[in-house]
């Protein structure tokens, strides 16, 4: 029987695109092997939590030597899937939809914006960043024509589960949210929240520790990249 592959946690799958930034950053430099040290320095976490993590993919580095950065950002782009490009829906087209829209990111690291759709009639028809925004109601062609496996929710709050499962029932099951509201998903799909005000509040808090303070010496803020 052949041995099932190792299940990763989820909070070192939350690291690994904080790990892979820091990698495409030492290879733009020309730097051909890293130490856990100093990786995980670049990324805010200890030593320890980097070999761990690096070992749920394989890799073990050489002592003395480190990581060759090439061969682990091979085996990091594959763990986190991005070997293919996956096409993204945007919904709703208001500002936040609209920046998403225009931001070159996305398809440089393999999330090409296929479509934009909205329910507002006034703004169906119209293009943003050379893209026709289609109506609501199109999703289910949308999304078998382009394929469609990430859908990003960029409504306002009371939209926002509608949205969700309107994109569940045209098959699109991985669903980032920005909408500044709690939407449920069946087990079967996957969820994540962009919540702006919340960084902002964690950041508040942080900030009056300091000033409460006086002198700086309250704790930093921890790094949302590496939670967990």
């Amino acid at each position: 029987m052949a041995d099932r592959p190792r299940r990763i946690p989820e909070a070192t799958v939350a690291r690994l695109p904080v790990y892979l930034r820091s990698l495409l950053q030492l290879a733009g430099e020309k730097t051909g092997t890293i130490s856990s040290e100093r990786l995980a320095e670049m990324a805010g976490v200890n030593a320890a939590k980097v070999r761990k993590d690096l070992s749920y993919l394989g890799s073990y580095g050489t002592r003395g030597v480190g990581y060759d950065v090439e061969y682990l950002l091979f085996q990091m782009s594959r763990e986190l899937g991005l070997t293919q490009d996956w096409p993204v829906v945007i919904v709703g087209i208001g500002n936040m939809g609209q920046a998403l829209a225009n931001y070159p990111g996305f398809t440089s690291r393999g999330f090409p914006i296929a479509a934009l759709v909205d329910a507002d009639a006034s703004k169906v028809g119209h293009e943003v960043h050379g893209k026709r925004v289609r109506h609501i109601d199109e999703l289910p062609d949308i999304a078998a024509e382009q394929h469609i496996a990430i859908g990003i929710i960029a409504t306002p709050a009371h939209a926002a589960q509608d949205v969700a499962d309107r994109l569940l029932a045209a098959g699109v099951t991985s669903i980032l949210n920005f909408a500044p509201a709690v939407i449920n998903v069946p087990a079967t799909a996957s969820l994540r929240k962009v919540d702006l005000a919340v960084e902002l509040q964690i950041l508040s808090f942080y900030q009056q520790q300091r000033d409460n303070e006086g002198d700086g010496a309250a704790a930093p803020a921890p790094s949302a990249d590496a939670a967990g």
